[in-house]
């Protein structure tokens, strides 16, 4: 089974942690492949950045499906694109911040998402309420380290994120903690191991749960909303990107 993970961002070394966070979970015989797109921002933490994260991500999708990929995860807790993905790949697309709000809710009342800078908190609280996860997700709380930070040795960035974790515990009254960057994948053990709760990456939730759908021969249905996009012409920039 090949999974491709996609960093919509491009920054490499932040996609590099990504697939280890992943290859640490995936089962034996389960192929992980890394990406970031060939275009697009080097962080997203705007909804400009988000809008034009996109096209690259989609570009990666139509790559996965020329390789074979068996089911993809999009690793960014904005998800963005992933609507889009589901019309284009054969096989099972799933987005981080998904993933990590169903599995949270398998393992305690409710949950509090740690994301990176203020501005971003809507977007998770929009997500919570279009997943269905509005109930669970007692608060988002930001840390206000920019995504590239959490690259940089010495920035003091894990620090603020578990200060806001004690946080969440007490003051929002949650069971679990998310962590709403893809950039903190490999920071949620060492976080569980010190507040003594769970703590879910999504990059772990979505390539498990992408795994046991394929597992099981599932996909995504493409018999109403999520059929491959009708055919017809793109100008300009997005040329390249019109469906035949």
């Amino acid at each position: 089974m090949l999974i491709k993970i996609i960093n919509p961002n491009t920054t490499a070394s932040m996609t590099e942690r990504i697939g280890e966070c992943a290859r640490a979970v995936a089962a034996a015989g389960t192929q992980i492949s890394a990406v970031s797109p060939s275009m697009g921002p080097a962080s997203i933490e705007s909804h400009y950045d988000e809008a034009l994260s996109v096209p690259g991500l989609l570009e990666e999708i139509e790559r996965g499906e020329r390789e074979g990929a068996d089911g993809y995860v999009i690793a960014c807790f904005g998800d963005p694109g992933l609507d889009a993905a589901r019309e284009l790949a054969g096989g099972p697309v799933v987005g981080i911040a998904e993933a990590a709000m169903h599995a949270a809710t398998f393992l305690g009342r409710g949950f509090s998402v740690i994301t990176t800078l203020g501005r971003t908190r809507g977007r998770a609280r929009d997500l919570a309420a279009h997943y269905g996860m509005a109930r669970f997700c007692r608060n988002v709380r930001a840390c206000e380290v920019p995504v590239l930070e959490l690259d940089e040795p010495g920035s003091g960035a894990r620090e603020l994120i578990v200060q806001e974790c004690r946080l969440a515990l007490l003051e929002d009254q949650s069971d679990v903690i998310v962590l709403g960057c893809a950039g903190m994948a490999d920071l949620a053990a060492e976080i569980s191991r010190t507040l003594g709760v769970p703590v879910v990456d999504g990059v772990a939730a979505a390539t498990k749960t992408v795994e046991s759908l394929v597992m099981m021969k599932l996909r995504t249905s493409a018999w109403h909303e999520f059929a491959p996009p009708p055919a017809k012409e793109y100008l300009g920039l997005l040329s390249e990107f019109a469906v035949s």
